[in-house]
Parts: structure tokens; sequence; C-alpha cells
């Protein structure tokens, strides 16, 4: 099984149309355009019932003390979880792509609307909340359920590059065994038995300018 993008190199910076937010030189970051990157696949497995995308960072903080604070930094030895960006599932096994913006396409304050997909080539999927619902939760203008895509947002005073990981998996069922408002890391726990196969394909990002 075989995975690529049109958006941006495996292994290399993804630009900054694709993220939540970009660099500003005066007020550090400001809202990006904030589209899903471009993805297409190719050479399923025989059996392939459905398709599932899972987006993640690997790299966030696993505290937040130093978070976006001038004069600090967020060390680069501190222990670092997941945070997931992107979930969907029942994407018909026919489909070999899934375009740029198609699942995320500007920054929704609340977030987008789900889990069903109800429109465009990826109608009849369902969309998973993204991790954006826990970080924005105690934001009065900003709380909600963040369904689809949203992307990278990492501290600009992260001494770390952040790492996207897009996987594609291959099922060997139509309809993925989660309901509801399921999370990232729901999805992965129900879908392992399912996987016939599945594809990887990193991105990095960064706003701290001091980051290479």
């Amino acid at each position: 099984m075989k995975l690529w993008s049109n958006s941006f190199k495996d292994g290399g910076a993804i630009p900054g149309e694709f993220a939540f937010c970009v660099m500003d030189a005066h007020t550090r970051v400001k809202l990006s355009n904030n589209r899903n990157p471009h993805l297409a696949w190719s050479e399923l497995p025989p059996g392939t019932k459905s398709l599932a995308v899972i987006c993640c960072d690997g790299d966030v903080p696993s505290r937040g003390d130093d978070v976006n604070k001038e004069g600090k930094v967020v060390s680069a030895d501190l222990p670092r979880v997941d945070f997931y960006h992107w979930t969907v599932v029942d994407l018909p096994a026919t489909l070999a792509a899934i375009e740029a913006g198609a699942a995320g396409d500007g920054v929704v304050p609340r977030g987008k609307l789900g889990p069903q997909i109800t429109h465009g080539a990826l109608n009849g999927a369902r969309h998973g909340v993204n991790d954006y619902t826990g970080w924005f939760a105690g934001d009065g203008d900003m709380s909600g359920d963040y369904f689809g895509y949203d992307g990278p947002c990492p501290p600009w005073n992260d001494a770390i590059l952040h790492h996207y990981v897009f996987a594609v998996y291959a099922l060997d069922v139509e309809r993925a065994p989660v309901e509801g408002k399921f999370t990232g890391q729901q999805l992965r726990e129900a879908i392992g038995p399912h996987i016939l196969a599945e594809a990887r394909l990193t991105g990095t990002y960064t706003l701290n300018p001091a980051v290479k």
C-alpha cells in the first residue's frame, strides 16, 4: 500500500496553507488557511471494504506550564504526548484520494460540524473530533466539538520540530466500529483488529523561527 501527497513531501515541511496557525512578525502567530493537505493512495489489499485516515502529532508537550509564554522555552527534554488533528472513517474502497481542502478549509470557531459528512467527494464518510476540542474547552469564544481536519499549531516557543503522521488504513469492514463523537485514540483501538494494511506519510512544522 502506497501513500503520497501533492501538498508536501514525506519528511518535509508542511506549508502554512495547511496549518491552523503561521508565524507573524508582530503577534508571534496568526490564524492560517487551515486546509487539509492532499492525500492519495494505491495498491490496496484484496478484501478492503473501507478506509480510515488519522493524523497525529506525537511531539506535543505533556505539560503546558511554559507553552507560549514570553521568556520561556518548552524544553526538548519534556515528555511528549499525542495530539490528534484529523480522523475520518467509512471512506469507500473505490476512493483513491482526498483533495486539498475537502475535509477542512479555514478556522471555524467552536469547530466544524460532524460527524456525518454530507457533501462533496467524502459524502457518506464520518469525521471524529480532533484534540482542539479539549484544547479550547475552557475558551469562551472557541469552545466546541472540532470535527474534521484542523492543522498544526505547535507552541511558538517549543524547542523541537513537530512531526505530523498521516496514516491511511485499509479495513475489512464497511463501517468502522465507532459511534458519535469518537476520538483519535478511540478510533485507533477500534480499528486495530480490522486493519488489512496501512501506509504513512510524515510532515514537519514549527512556529519557532529558531527551530529548523
